[in-house]
């Protein structure tokens, strides 16, 4: 079985959902979750919750136990959360939160239901609770990320495009996101080096792009602030986690 498989959502979820997913993790395998400003429903270890934003890495190592069966997941755009949810997204920030608490009326029939359901209409079931919330993507907080996804872009430049304050874009982020929009322009930086790390290599030559070069490219002010950054959300000094992400997309 493939170890990690993302799937489209259907149709009627697309504004707010970015995947479906599975990910079948191999005996004594340890996962490095890092931050991409997104919020997940997942049935993990037969418990249905919200993993909320992390500002952090997470690294979940195995307990021994044999899995059952993947673990299964719906992953929320960014400024979406908050409408899914029904409550700002900040609340469950950098926390696993029973979905029982959160949803009351929905979240112990659905555990339920996902248990006699065999793995291939999991995710179904999941699709369809977050349809059922009808739920709208934060339109003014889905075109901030856009901007700050473009390297070199400011708070108060996005802000003043976007027509509203710096604090009102802020508390918008929060509430949609999980984390204001300085957070998110680092998870975009960050995610811009990623990809240009994995087809680091020049078009012709074959000779890798240097570091410092990439993360020029990917936005970053110097070599050394990207370091701080990386460190700050992986855990790991960027030649490292470059070379475990590396690994991880082939």
């Amino acid at each position: 079985m493939t170890p990690y498989r993302e799937l489209a959502p259907p149709a009627g979820l697309l504004p707010v959902v970015a995947c479906l997913w599975e990910h079948d993790v191999p005996p004594g395998h340890e996962q490095r979750i890092i931050p991409d400003g997104c919020v997940d429903l997942v049935r993990l270890d037969g418990e249905l919750v919200i993993v909320g934003a992390d500002t952090g890495p997470v690294v979940s190592r195995p307990s021994g136990a044999p899995q059952p069966s993947p673990t299964s997941g719906i992953r929320l755009r960014p400024g979406a959360a908050g409408a899914v949810l029904g409550l700002p997204a900040s609340e469950v920030r950098d926390q696993r939160v029973p979905l029982a608490e959160i949803w009351p009326d929905v979240g112990p029939a659905l555990a339920d239901a996902l248990d006699a359901a065999g793995p291939a209409h999991r995710l179904d079931l999941l699709a369809l609770a977050v349809l059922r919330r009808k739920a709208e993507r934060d339109g003014l907080v889905a075109a901030a990320a856009r901007r700050l996804g473009v390297p070199g872009a400011r708070i108060s430049g996005v802000a003043q495009e976007l027509g509203v304050s710096e604090r009102h874009l802020h508390r918008r982020t929060v509430d949609a996101v999980g984390y204001g929009p300085k957070m998110l322009g680092r998870v975009a930086r960050l995610r811009r080096l990623i990809a240009l790390s994995s087809g680091a290599a020049g078009p012709s030559s074959g000779i890798p792009v240097p570091l410092a070069e990439r993360a020029t490219a990917a936005g970053y002010a110097s070599q050394a602030h990207m370091s701080d950054e990386v460190r700050r959300l992986t855990g790991l000094t960027p030649v490292r986690f470059l070379e475990d992400a590396t690994l991880t997309a082939a």
